[in-house]
């Protein structure tokens, strides 16, 4: 039997060079890799330039027009705190519940590369996406910051701005125990 702390070595040494294990530990036999999460970080990148790169091509939405980043980090910030998510779900769903909590949602700039990061309880199908996509709206002036808590308030798809393309959206964390802990 291989030791938890070892299972990582030993796992990823079977794997493509494009994935890799960086931890392991043992868990209680009730652990679910899905319902045992207490939350989730996601990131969302974006090439904010005249000239598209290349090399971020299928890693990152292109856009062209100068955002304002400073709308952009007011609108993230009305994100915080527990609100019915319903605006921001994909059309068609049945799920009863849309309330999520959302710890963490922010922008931050490497140059002309601008990084969305949230971390909550839990992302309904598409949140992310559509919530960057109706971010973008804002910093490009089409819409106030403020005007993202009247479209939780109206808790209708319609409301809300575009779904962001999928290639700018990772899963960079999952977290299984305090949520903002660190620890895992």
């Amino acid at each position: 039997m291989i030791p938890a702390d070892k299972f990582k070595d030993a796992l990823s040494a079977g794997l493509p060079a494009s994935v890799a294990v960086i931890g392991s530990e043992e868990v209680d036999f009730s652990f679910h890799s899905r319902y045992s999460a207490t939350g989730k970080t996601y990131e969302y990148k974006i090439i904010n330039r005249p000239i598209r790169s290349p090399i971020m091509e299928k890693r990152s939405w292109h856009i062209r027009e100068t955002l304002n980043f400073k709308a952009l980090r007011q609108a993230s910030e009305i994100f915080v705190g527990t609100h019915d998510f319903s605006s921001f779900c994909a059309s068609g769903r049945v799920i009863s519940d849309f309330n999520r909590r959302i710890f963490l949602s922010e922008w931050n700039k490497q140059k002309d590369l601008l990084i969305y990061r949230v971390t909550g309880n839990g992302f309904l199908y598409n949140m992310v996406r559509i919530m960057v996509g109706t971010m973008i709206e804002v910093g490009l002036g089409k819409r106030k910051p403020e005007s993202i808590l009247d479209i939780l308030h109206g808790k209708k798809r319609d409301l809300a701005g575009i779904t962001a393309p999928p290639q700018g959206l990772y899963l960079v964390k999952v977290h299984y125990s305090g949520i903002l802990d660190g620890s895992r």
